[in-house]
């Protein structure tokens, strides 16, 4: 018994054995992971396969697997009938919405930014706290305030009142921009104001040295804003859901939610099938600018 002891010390004792260990509770963590994050995925490809349309005996491997599901959601089968299917024109709208409210966003929140990180004027500080202390509040509370807003904006410009793409657009713009400027203006202040005095010695105005000097320094920062951004705008539910309703003007997140709105028609498979073909714009933009990001990180840094 004390032999066995003393080996086993002495294997617990060696570097080499410690580093086995090692290496194999993380194998089994990552693994763990994997899995946790996997799995759902793979059961929403197999509900998205199976023409059951139910989740109650869904199994992982479905017995009648087929391509029925995304026939329908694309209006291809012609015994299958569904009031206001478009999903190709909720995609649409989705993709026009997040894109047009990224862009703005980001040209007022980089604007902005630039304003307070390197310009003195009265009222700065209490406009940032400002600008903080309505970000403390959840968006929840200002609903039907937003929904009056945009309904007495329609009764005077029709384009952005209620069941339009431009009212939704300015509501995300409005609610984007608060920590979008403390996060812009954070990354500002972390570049040399020496940059700033070269262009002022050339004579460059203020216009001249954010756009030429200092906006393709911002690259990693506005890449980033611009996903989360664009990943907040497109997988909103709740905003959409209340100012849009026409189904024509749907975006993908409320129009997917048609399929599970009945009590006894509920469509789960195309409503799976809807929700994988659903997020292949974002994917589509993440796989796309990931690289865009490391590089930004890396070679974007000032040096003095």
């Amino acid at each position: 018994m004390s032999n066995f002891s003393q080996n086993y010390e002495r294997l617990r004792s060696s570097q080499k054995f410690q580093k086995q260990l090692s290496v194999t509770l993380r194998l089994i963590v990552a693994v763990f992971l994997i899995f946790f994050a996997v799995f759902p995925v793979l059961w929403i490809v197999s509900a998205s396969l199976d023409s059951s349309q139910s989740l109650a005996t869904q199994t992982l491997i479905p017995a009648k697997a087929g391509f029925q599901n995304y026939v329908r959601l694309f209006g291809l089968d012609p015994d299958y009938k569904f009031a206001g299917l478009d999903f190709k024109r909720w995609v649409f709208n989705s993709v026009k919405v997040s894109g047009i409210s990224t862009i703005l966003s980001l040209s007022i929140t980089t604007m902005a930014a630039y304003a307070f990180s390197r310009m003195r004027f009265a009222g700065r500080v209490t406009m940032l706290k400002t600008i903080l202390l309505l970000q403390v509040f959840p968006n929840l509370l200002a609903l039907v305030a937003i929904y009056v807003l945009i309904f007495q904006a329609g009764e005077i410009i029709p384009a952005i009142g209620l069941n339009t793409h431009a009212g939704l657009i300015l509501v995300y713009l409005g609610g984007s921009m608060g920590i979008n400027i403390w996060l812009m203006k954070g990354y500002l202040d972390t570049i040399p104001r020496a940059i700033d005095e070269s262009g002022m010695v050339d004579g460059a105005s203020h216009f001249q040295i954010f756009w030429n000097l200092l906006l393709p320094l911002l690259r990693p920062i506005l890449i980033v804003i611009g996903i989360l951004s664009f990943i907040g705008t497109y997988g909103d539910f709740l905003l959409a859901r209340i100012l849009l309703t026409d189904a024509d003007n749907y975006t993908v997140m409320v129009g997917l939610q048609l399929f599970t709105a009945g009590q006894f028609d509920q469509k789960w498979g195309v409503f799976a099938a809807g929700a994988l073909l659903g997020a292949l714009p974002i994917m589509i933009i993440y796989l796309a600018l990931q690289d865009q990001i490391a590089g930004g990180l890396t070679t974007g840094a000032v040096k003095e």
